[in-house]
This record gives C-alpha cells, sequence and structure tokens, in this order.
C-alpha cells in the first residue's frame, strides 16, 4: 500500500513537472482566466479533435488579440465567443492571449 502511494506521488510530482513554461510562471489570474476557456476549447487551449473548435494554445498572440477583440466589439460574428468577448478588459484579452501564445502547438 505505501509502496502504491509514493508511487502516485512521483508520478503527480512528474506530471506537474511536465508543465510548460506558460503555465508555471503565468499569474494565478490569468490561468484561472484560461482555464474558463476550456469547456470549449478544451485544456490548456488544446481542443479535441473533431469537436469543430479551434485549438488556442501556440496561436499568435496578435492574431488572439486580434480575433478576441474583434469578438467584443462585434466586428467577428459568432453564436457565443461575442457575448463573452465582452466581459473581458482589454488587459484580460492581452493576459490571454499572450498566455495561450505562449503555449506550445500540439499535433491533434
Amino acid at each position: 500500500m505505501a509502496r502504491r502511494r509514493h508511487a502516485g506521488i512521483l508520478l503527480a510530482g512528474l506530471l506537474a513537472a511536465s508543465g510548460t513554461q506558460a503555465q508555471t510562471t503565468a499569474p494565478l489570474a490569468t490561468r484561472s482566466l484560461a482555464a474558463t476557456c476550456a469547456a470549449c476549447h478544451g485544456t490548456d487551449g488544446q481542443a479535441v479533435g473533431g469537436a469543430g473548435m479551434a485549438s488556442l494554445r501556440g496561436l499568435d498572440r496578435q492574431y488572439l488579440q486580434a480575433q478576441l477583440n474583434a469578438f467584443r466589439d462585434g466586428s467577428r460574428p459568432a453564436t457565443v465567443m461575442h457575448q463573452i468577448a465582452k466581459g473581458y478588459t482589454p488587459e484580460q484579452i492581452e493576459q490571454l492571449a499572450a498566455y495561450f501564445a505562449a503555449l506550445p502547438r500540439v499535433s491533434p
């Protein structure tokens, strides 16, 4: 039993250590804000293949920021994103764009 628990703790430590630089150095507020995107765009911005949602991780920061601003001001049509983006401040949009841009792209 103790051996199994030790293995579980070791595995948890290895998984925590394998996080990307953006995940470990981003402020908690930014990581928490980015976590709200997971319902549609997947954990850490990695969308589920075939789900029809864009993966956000590794996209260009300026592109992400422009798209979020376009959703926010209504110039990019959407079903839900325009409503979500209106709740973000310009600073939060910058933080989200920087966070997801810093994550490495992952092949589906």
